[in-house]
């Protein structure tokens, strides 16, 4: 045991007492997670809360047939151990702290608490050689089995094509209006915004290192004040935008991106290779910002090009002619 570290418990060293005052832990843990989770999609994903309502009521009716074993085999008094008491006990990330968790992503996670809930159990059950301890984890297993495909008929319940498919809509629409809208936004604006101070000092200085300083300095610089822009002049509540530290995080790191993309083959010494390179990434740049638009945002492809490869070629344009003045 280290000083100052709580030590924890091995799972083979605990009584099968204890083992079902861990199991009624867990479901009473488990519910409240379900329930959360059913809270945080209410007004949203009315479908998906309703089948993590009929989850939670399901671990409260697991919690009640525990409680009722242990009263009969071992009194009234349960005794105090949970999942953190045990080394080696699947953990719960703590994930339903996270704010503005996508559906997608609570699902996904449910789905594990019940995988790993059961593929524990099995596993404890194999390794022990005592019988009745070996049929008490082998009955919580075939519980957690049974809660899983519970959980399936609920889906089927509260979660038809339609209902599904209209969740999925509007989770989709969520990532766009959180990622893609502000990371697009940032990424045109790091792309173009920099192309003219980058190569006017290209060629009016025809010194690499010079050039890649000053793009440095741009792409940084605008994806700094692009993301607390970002961040600041919306919180998402009204608008419904989401997370204004995703997005500010969304908006600041492609921002940047598109900046260095064309400042960083300046590494390189020779000034024609670079900007060579640089102008041929330039184009990469561009119309990549125009299959996202056409892909995420459905803006038809001509006008995406139009709008971006165009502007993009004057911004690029005006820089030469600037620097070569």
């Amino acid at each position: 045991m280290i000083p100052g570290f709580p030590s924890r418990r091995r799972f083979s060293d605990l009584s099968e007492q204890e083992v079902l005052a861990l199991a009624i832990s867990s479901e009473e843990d488990d519910a409240r997670i379900y329930r959360t989770y059913g809270e945080r999609l209410r007004v949203d994903f009315p479908a998906t809360a309703a089948i993590f309502d009929g989850m939670a009521q399901e671990e409260d009716e697991h919690r009640r047939r525990l409680i009722d074993l242990h009263a009969e085999r071992f009194g009234p008094v349960i005794p105090l151990i949970r999942r953190e008491h045990v080394a080696g006990f699947y953990a719960r990330k703590p994930v339903w702290l996270i704010e503005n968790l996508g559906l997608d992503r609570i699902r996904a996670e449910a789905e594990e608490m019940e995988r790993g809930a059961q593929a524990f159990y099995e596993r404890a059950a194999a390794r022990t050689s005592d019988a009745a301890t070996r049929k008490l984890l082998g009955d919580l297993a075939h519980a957690e089995a049974a809660h899983s495909e519970k959980a399936g008929d609920l889906a089927e319940t509260h979660l038809g094509e339609g209902a599904r498919q209209g969740e999925d809509r509007a989770a989709h629409r969520q990532f766009i209006l959180t990622w893609v809208q502000p990371g697009l936004a940032g990424l045109m604006d790091g792309s173009v915004s920099t192309l003219a101070p980058i190569f006017a000092t290209a060629f009016a200085t025809k010194d690499p290192h010079t050039t890649l300083l000053v793009g440095l300095a741009a792409s940084v610089g605008a994806g700094i004040s692009m993301g607390f822009t970002e961040a600041a002049h919306d919180d998402g509540v009204l608008s419904g935008r989401g997370s204004p530290f995703k997005r500010g995080l969304a908006s600041g790191v492609m921002t940047t991106i598109g900046g260095l993309g064309h400042a960083l083959p300046y590494l390189i010494a020779d000034f024609w290779t670079a900007t060579t390179i640089a102008i041929c990434v330039v184009f990469v740049e561009l119309w990549a910002i125009v299959w996202i638009q056409n892909r995420f945002m459905e803006t038809p492809f001509l006008r995406a090009a139009f709008q971006v490869v165009l502007g993009g070629a004057l911004v690029f344009a005006a820089g030469i002619l600037i620097g070569a003045g």
